[in-house]
């Protein structure tokens, strides 16, 4: 006989390659920056880029990097990797503000958290540089959809650690753990995460891609099958 899938009345999102397509607003970011320096063909440099952001966001990870470093670091590096002459940290300002302009929800996301927030708590715990975060947060009009918003650089720890999850409990007036799941795409992160901090996991894994850690509570590959883990209504 099959169990029956357990239900959460408390859900904590990830949201860069969960909620937000971060792939689209990079790129766009990418070339609108690069182009306001003067600099042509930014498809040359971006694979450079993204290999350098994620390393240094692999840092964030490990506890050996803070989040408001990467962003002059990742062009400061990017500058003598490829041999740009500009100033580094003018491009990183640039950047950032492109990051908050550009990029939208993943289909069905909007959808998805009207459904949610109406029969669990909802709350963001992310790995990001504030000012990006909140202008994406502010521009796309997500803020009554949560309870809480936890950005990693406004509290000094990043997921896995499980600190930043005790800041998302804290605000949110201490909700049971066996009710409370986290929800993202990275295992690293999110998933390691969810698991130091002693509550269920939900892998967001549209590619289909192998699991490699044994952190994965619940998986899914579309944002509508998270409708199966909260009650039918808030007092289910």
């Amino acid at each position: 006989m099959t169990s029956p899938t357990p239900t959460y009345s408390t859900l904590l999102f990830d949201f860069d390659h969960t909620l937000f397509d971060s792939d689209a607003s990079e790129a766009g970011a990418f070339a609108a920056t690069l182009a306001s320096h003067g600099i042509d063909d930014p498809l040359a440099y971006f694979e450079e880029y993204r290999r350098i952001n994620r390393a240094l966001w692999h840092g964030v990870e490990q506890g050996s990097r803070r989040p408001d470093e990467v962003g002059v670091l990742r062009f400061e590096q990017l500058a003598t990797s490829v041999g740009f002459d500009v100033d580094p940290t003018v491009m990183a300002a640039t950047y950032l503000g492109e990051l908050g302009a550009n990029g939208d929800l993943f289909p069905d996301a909007r959808k998805v958290l009207e459904h949610l927030c109406e029969r669990a708590t909802l709350a963001i715990v992310t790995n990001a540089i504030s000012s990006v975060q909140r202008a994406r947060l502010d521009r796309l009009d997500l803020d009554d959809y949560f309870a809480t918003i936890v950005i990693s650089s406004e509290v000094g720890v990043s997921k896995p650690d499980p600190a930043i999850f005790d800041i998302a409990f804290d605000r949110l007036g201490r909700p049971h753990t066996d009710a409370t799941l986290m929800i993202g795409d990275s295992l690293s992160s999110d998933m390691r995460g969810g698991a130091n901090a002693g509550i269920a996991t939900c892998w967001y894994n549209p590619s289909g891609a192998l699991r490699s850690n044994d952190h994965v509570t619940h998986e899914v590959s579309h944002l509508t099958q998270l409708a199966s883990f909260v009650p039918p209504d808030r007092f289910g």
